[in-house]
This record gives structure tokens, sequence and C-alpha cells, in this order.
């Protein structure tokens, strides 16, 4: 039987931390299920999902724990990957808008006022191209629980993207 382990990993960004993590899971017959990694203001940021033997699992996680030493911070958690609803419905929100505090704060209120669940979310701030002011651009994949009206958090989104003077696309 197989746990999933999900790892946070942070530290200063170099070659070769992805290759450490790498071969640590796979000396521990584990396998890497999926991931997103990046690199923000010199760091290396990323979380991971793995898949690990039972009887391998405190042996990785103490490997992890040991690989701190090395500069890396590393949180590595049991999971219990529940089921999704299945009347759930996923979307996608697109978000474009001049830059400005709490764009996201504004918009993650509306849904968990409706109670949808953000299960992933990217956001960038670049130059517009004509004028040079800041963009923000966010998309977020989305899953709403099928007790939940889509037109009634779609017209909520709509007089926020309204009032910020941003475009907000649900689709």
């Amino acid at each position: 039987m197989n746990a999933s382990i999900v790892l946070t990993v942070i530290c200063d960004d170099r070659p070769g931390i992805v290759e450490m993590l790498s071969k640590t899971l796979a000396e521990h017959e584990g396998n890497w299920v999926e991931s997103s990694m990046l690199s923000l203001a010199g760091k290396f940021a990323g979380i991971l999902q793995a898949s690990v033997p039972e009887s391998q699992v405190d042996a990785l996680l103490a490997q992890f724990s040991a690989m701190q030493s090395s500069g890396l911070q590393i949180i590595a958690e049991r999971s219990s990957v529940e089921a999704t609803e299945q009347d759930a419905a996923e979307v996608t929100l697109e978000l474009v808008g001049q830059d400005r505090p709490g764009i996201v704060r504004d918009i993650t209120r509306i849904l968990a006022k409706h109670g949808v669940n953000v299960v992933e979310l990217d956001t960038e701030c670049q130059s517009a191209s004509m004028s040079g002011e800041m963009l923000f651009l966010a998309s977020a994949r989305l899953i709403i629980p099928a007790e939940a009206s889509i037109e009634l958090l779609q017209e909520d989104l709509e007089k926020l993207a309204n009032e910020l003077m941003v475009d907000i696309t649900l689709e």
C-alpha cells in the first residue's frame, strides 16, 4: 500500500534542488506524482505530491528533515486524498486589470461566500504594452459545489469586476 505525501519546499534558488528532491524520493521507492515549482525573488518555492510505499514513509520523512541542514525548508505531511464531490462543477476564472492591493482578497471573499474551493491559483504582474502601467493577471481553477448557484456567483463577480475596474471571465 502506498501513502500520499505532500511536500512544500523553500530555499535560496540554486541548481540541483529538484534533482536532490527527486533523488531522495527515488531512494525510498517513491513516485513523483504532481508538482508546481518556481523561482520568485531569488527563492526556490515548490509543492510536490509523491506516492511512497508505506514501509518507506518514516525513513523518507526523516531524510527530508535531515536535508534542512543544507538550507532547504521542507514541510512534509501525509495526505488523505478525498474524492471531489461528483456533482461539483470545475470552472476557470481569468482576471485582468490594473494592479492594486487587495484584488486577491476581494475575489476570494466572493468565492468563499459561495463555498467555492480554489484548487489552483496563478498570478502575475506585468507592464501593459501601451501605457506601461502594471497589470494584474490571475488564472484560477475552481470547484463549485453542487448546491451553489453559478448564476449568483457570476453576478457577484460581475459587480466586483465593475468596482475594481477589471475583466473577470468565468468558464
